[in-house]
């Protein structure tokens, strides 16, 4: 900028002693002239710094190139790099470990000689995220990828921070409609979904949401401190949209039922708008409030499921994932015909559950950059490499085709017959649809901003304690 003032300056000097002088005017055009070219030019000398895009350097150039690859391009630079060497993943499901060999196996397909040794990480605890901030801070991580669920946590702790890059294979984007580029969000392998269910060998009748939160209710529930997904369940209730899917549940109730909630909702009437939530915000805090107050926490969902399929357990309801019914074995006592999903049910009212993903990302300093983007690549393109998740009903591929693949190969749709209704999954397109299933699903985005708001309100209310 210096030297396009000087330039201007003495240039205008010599266009000034020339007027002065009697100089002509064609000498001040053509002076005028070269000034304006001279302080162009200058001026493009001095922006280019500005002006030049940022250069994508290490892990995130290798990201934005792989985005542009097929899965069998990625599976030659896999090969490449990885040949001989051991694989780290580490993840909430124990299933990338199943996942692992079947993508070996993949690659032998295009080199028989390949070789890979790999380990799989599954922390317990919810230790991951402390796991993954440990080896951030290596040069050189141990782990080149992850799968990992809670959108909450790995928006604030892991995305923010920068410890996890996520990438998008270019096939997956495609069979979405979309680009890498263009695609926002994390990258999801599937969507797991937890739904209402009861025991139906009593009298009770759950035809309703507000009915597992109705006086004397004490649903089996893994818990907000156990399973943290629980707790952005609770949180996403508190958005516009499911806090209205609540307040349209709570208007078909009845009178009674109506005058028993009335109260609470009315007193949460404050607090919705001391947090900033919307006009049914209240409705939210309400149904929020009653279900802490009353669930009957539990240690997983395995036995959730085990207690609820027992004829021993009647009218007792839960909240669990649904792909437990999978593994209930039929005795005299125990079968999947002794509980309903409650949204399958006939004029049932309300969400029927909620779905959180498991997310896949590499971490920004893997050893393994091109093997981690093409496993990554090939669980979510290919039905082979979702198999490991394939086989449960209630698990979603967010690849529409392997999705469809999927089916093809399980019939989740008719898995249970007529003998077992129950297990007829009716897909992810009627779970997540008003109306239907209304499923609450998580946005990571949402949870983090609300986090501290209501995520402090919730840590707060009281829990049930059995035979207090």
């Amino acid at each position: 900028m210096r030297r396009v003032l000087s330039t201007i300056l003495t240039v205008s000097m010599v266009v000034a002693s020339l007027a002065g002088c009697g100089g002509s005017s064609t000498a001040t055009t053509s002076a005028a002239a070269e000034t304006k070219s001279a302080a162009e030019t200058a001026a493009l000398q001095e922006s280019p710094k500005e002006e030049k895009a940022e250069e994508l350097t290490g892990i995130d150039a290798i990201i934005a190139e792989a985005q542009t690859m097929s899965l069998e391009e990625l599976a030659k630079k896999a090969i490449e790099e990885s040949n001989g060497k051991t694989f780290y993943g580490v993840g909430n499901s124990s299933r990338g470990k199943s996942a692992l060999p079947v993508f070996i196996e993949y690659l032998k397909t295009i080199d028989p000689s390949y070789n890979m040794e790999f380990e799989w990480q599954q922390p317990k605890n919810n230790k991951i995220f402390e796991q993954l901030t440990s080896d951030s801070l290596k040069s050189e991580g141990t782990f080149a990828m992850t799968l990992i669920q809670d959108g909450n946590q790995i928006q604030s702790k892991m995305v923010e921070t920068n410890i996890l890059k996520k990438f998008v294979p270019k096939e997956w984007a495609e069979a979405n409609g979309t680009t890498p580029a263009d695609y926002k969000g994390f990258l999801p392998l599937q969507t797991l979904n937890k739904v209402f269910m009861y025991n139906c060998t009593g009298s009770a009748a759950y035809t309703n949401c507000w009915d597992f939160v109705y006086e004397g209710s004490h649903p089996l529930f893994m818990g907000v401190d156990s399973e943290i997904v629980g707790k952005n369940f609770l949180m996403m209730l508190t958005s516009d949209k499911y806090a209205t899917w609540l307040k349209e549940a709570f208007d078909k109730l009845d009178d009674t039922k109506k005058a028993y909630f009335e109260p609470t909702i009315q007193a949460m009437q404050s607090d919705a708008s001391d947090l900033g939530l919307g006009a049914n915000g209240a409705y939210a805090l309400a149904w929020i409030k009653l279900w802490v107050n009353n669930y009957n926490e539990q240690t997983d969902d395995g036995p959730i499921c085990n207690t609820l399929v027992d004829a021993s357990a009647k009218d007792q309801a839960g909240l669990l994932v649904y792909s437990k019914l999978r593994s209930v074995e039929e005795s005299a006592t125990v079968s999947v015909n002794n509980i309903k999903v409650a949204a399958y049910e006939d004029g049932y009212t309300g969400i029927g559950g909620y779905g959180y993903c498991h997310y896949l990302f590499l971490t920004k300093n893997s050893p393994l950059p091109w093997t981690a983007c093409a496993f990554i690549a090939y669980m979510t393109c290919t039905e082979e490499g979702f198999d490991a998740w394939g086989k449960d009903m209630g698990g979603y591929s967010a690849n529409p085709k392997v999705a469809a693949d999927v089916e093809a190969k399980y019939s989740h749709s008719t898995g249970g017959g007529d003998e077992f209704p129950a297990k007829n999954d009716r897909g992810y397109d009627w779970w997540t649809g008003e109306g239907q299933g209304e499923l609450v699903l998580e946005d990571p985005a949402y949870c983090a901003e609300v986090s501290f708001s209501v995520g402090s309100w919730i840590d707060v209310l009281d829990k049930y304690t059995p035979g207090a």
